[in-house]
């Protein structure tokens, strides 16, 4: 299954399935797994998780591109490309080169006659993915396709999938990026980039493990069918969709049986401790009934305006395809897992336990991140990070003449009463006087800005047991909706008043309302880039805007400046948790005690970062690595430009071109570094849009 084919597919089922469970905004705004992830919070769409155990290494062989599956697909269309053959063993480098030789010769196009040539390339690409993966289609909101689920765990598909992205990676190299500019040159870049690095990943059988209880498919399908994901249920059309659709479920559980059962002979499964979470998920969803299953949800829920005689047909359809389809295959899949799956269960934590797990856990380290970084860099830079923050706490300790150790300063900051909320128009009265002075600060350190404010509302009434603390939705695409800031006052009694300042400059603004508002502003773009998401940019962009919180007029109170410095422990701690599990060898109960030691975390907090780890190797780093990516690079172009360097323009050429892999714009802030270099010392700055509102 290419990567490339269904990064937006995987991100978006990441989201519905880790968004109430795992937020990660903050330490104060991640829940540990919910047993049934039944239902979606709100988020915003650029949170682009992997969605099964992909992260998205230095010197290792690039991607293969005869794999066994995928060659019959090939020859059975009759592919030939010489040229393929010949790049078999690129290597890593190249794969991440921004602008690499075609391979294979082309006509050359004049610049624009190549612009206009990619750009309908792209659309070409998009209609033919949805076509060769409906599911995709749904979960962008096109519904042609809802009464299709194509079985991706199969080989069959993993080798069209295979075919179908060399296709597209040929079409578009052999059109080439010499000439272009601007927008054109980076579409050009992501989309090799992300079809090279899918491409390279294929020799990894991620297909082995389709289930972990943060993604879990069975979860999945659930909350398609129960009317509380993308699937619409609006009309008899819609009905009749989901209908036709979930007879396809059962053949895709026991697909995911069988690949299992390949995992087992060949070595490959999950740890232990993961498989035992997800029975009691399964648990939750299996009932003796169709009237007692969430998938009842759109009968039971049913428009008025569907006409009687469509109501009975699809009331006694949905009973039957409940009782005797869907149940079965779930009672299936439960039992495989409890009887032969979990014994075959492997005792260790990390992913270098399994065979070619070193190099699967660098590639998977590579794809999260976007960067040639190893996970031995990362583990070193976690543990600096720890120590560097540690010891501003300690010297914040000092300053507010704390006495006792660190741990017993954790525990004050997290249970006096001085940091607790009066009631629940407190809280949400915090982040709307939040929100008017970082409006007033914006203006010098952000020349692009959206044009209005989220809306600040509290979570309603059912959300508030899953809801993160803080949480964030886009404006809505036609402009219809502004961004939302949902502000969770449930249990109160948790909730801090230092967590405040660090949670809303990540989630709003400066953080993800102001980079993702300005990318659906983007016009002309492909819609790989103005729907997707890379985690290591959307999420990096996040945490670098919470270190903007004093150039913004915050933490001048230093019980503030402690609630971003342990959200930052948390974020530095996971590099080092992360690669420990899967690179240093580290077992669970190791990992667990580092994050007690280092950070706030409980021990139920600990053991769910610890697990999610397991689950997902290597998609949290994309976090840190991204923040520590944004101020490097802010910080080269300081001393490149020197005088004739402004913030404001610095982050004004980060954020208008959209998200993209931290490798890509690399190159981007070099291109633009040069170019400020050589013009007249007088240089333009990007005009202002009309402050926030």
């Amino acid at each position: 299954m290419s990567s490339f084919l269904l990064r937006p597919l995987t991100a978006l089922l990441a989201v519905i399935v880790l968004a109430t469970s795992i937020p990660d905004a903050s330490a104060a705004n991640k829940k540990k797994p919910t047993t049934s992830s039944t239902k979606s919070s709100q988020t915003h769409s650029g949170k682009a998780a992997s969605a099964q155990s992909t992260g998205k290494s230095s010197g290792s062989k690039g991607p293969t591109r005869k794999k066994a599956g995928a060659s019959k697909a090939t020859s059975a269309k009759g592919k030939t490309s010489t040229s393929r053959k010949s790049k078999n063993a690129r290597n890593a480098s190249d794969a991440r080169h921004a602008t690499p030789a075609p391979r294979r010769a082309a006509r050359q196009a004049k610049p624009l006659d190549k612009a206009m040539l990619l750009s309908q390339l792209y659309a070409n690409y998009r209609e033919a993915s949805l076509q060769l993966n409906p599911l995709q289609a749904t979960l962008q909101g096109d519904t042609r396709f809802d009464d299709q689920l194509p079985d991706y765990l199969s080989a069959d598909f993993r080798a069209r999938s295979h075919a179908f992205t060399e296709e597209w990676l040929d079409k578009a190299e052999a059109i080439g990026p010499d000439g272009l500019q601007g927008q054109d040159l980076l579409s050009y870049e992501i989309f090799v980039h992300d079809a090279r690095t899918a491409l390279e990943g294929e020799r990894f059988p991620n297909w082995m493990l389709p289930i972990n209880p943060y993604t879990n498919i069975a979860s999945v399908v659930v909350m398609l069918g129960s009317g509380a994901g993308a699937q619409p249920f609006v009309n008899v059309r819609d009905y009749d969709n989901w209908l036709r659709r979930a007879e396809q479920v059962p053949a895709l559980f026991d697909q995911a049986i069988a690949n299992m059962r390949e995992g087992i002979a060949a070595g490959v499964t999950q740890p232990r401790p993961m498989m035992q979470q997800v029975l009691p998920q399964l648990d939750a969803m299996i009932r003796p009934n169709a009237e007692q299953t969430l998938f009842w949800t759109p009968i039971s829920a049913m428009p008025a305006s569907i006409p009687a005689a469509d109501r009975t047909r699809l009331t006694a359809a949905y009973r039957q395809m409940i009782d005797t389809r869907l149940m079965p295959a779930y009672r299936r899949l439960r039992g495989f897992i409890a009887n032969e799956y979990l014994p075959a269960c492997r005792g260790t934590t990390g992913l270098s336990a399994l065979p070619d797990g070193a190099a699967w856990y660098a590639w998977n380290v590579r794809q999260a991140t976007t960067t040639s970084l190893s996970p031995d860099e990362i583990h070193a830079l976690g543990l600096a990070e720890v120590a560097r923050l540690r010891g501003e706490v300690a010297e914040m300790m000092k300053q507010l003449r704390f006495r006792g150790a660190m741990p017993k300063f954790f525990h004050y900051m997290r249970t006096d009463k001085r940091f607790a909320y009066a009631s629940d128009t407190a809280l949400i009265d915090r982040y709307r006087m939040l929100q008017a002075s970082v409006a007033r600060g914006m203006p010098s350190l952000f020349s692009l800005r959206p044009e209005t404010a989220p809306d600040i509302r509290a979570v309603e009434p059912y959300r508030i047991h899953t809801a993160a603390a803080l949480s964030y939705v886009p404006p809505a695409v036609d402009g219809s909706r502004p961004g939302l800031l949902y502000v969770n006052a449930g249990d109160l009694a948790s909730r801090r008043t230092w967590e405040a300042a660090p949670l809303y400059l990540h989630e709003a603004v400066p953080g993800h309302h102001v980079q993702l508002s300005l990318q659906q502003q983007l016009k002309g773009l492909p819609t790989f880039r103005r729907l997707g998401g890379e985690t290591a940019f959307v999420e990096g962009w996040g945490l670098y805007a919470e270190t903007l919180g004093q150039d913004l007029g915050l933490y001048r109170d230093p019980y503030d400046r402690y609630g971003y410095l342990q959200d930052e422990l948390l974020r530095s701690a996971r590099l080092v948790v992360d690669t420990g599990l899967h690179a240093k060898g580290w077992t669970r109960e190791q990992a667990v005690r580092y994050l007690l030691d280092n950070t706030d975390a409980s021990q139920d907090d600990a053991t769910a970062e610890v697990e999610r780890s397991m689950a997902m190797p290597g998609q949290v780093l994309a976090y840190k690595v991204g923040e520590l990516r944004f101020i490097a690079l802010r910080e080269k172009a300081r001393a490149a430009l020197g005088s004739r360097f402004d913030v404001r323009d610095f982050h004004a050429e980060v954020l208008k071109d959209g998200s993209m892999p931290l490798d890509v714009l690399d190159t981007k802030i070099e291109r633009w570094i040069a170019e400020r270099a050589a013009s007249p010392a007088a240089t333009e700055t990007a005009p202002a849009a009309p402050p926030a509102r």
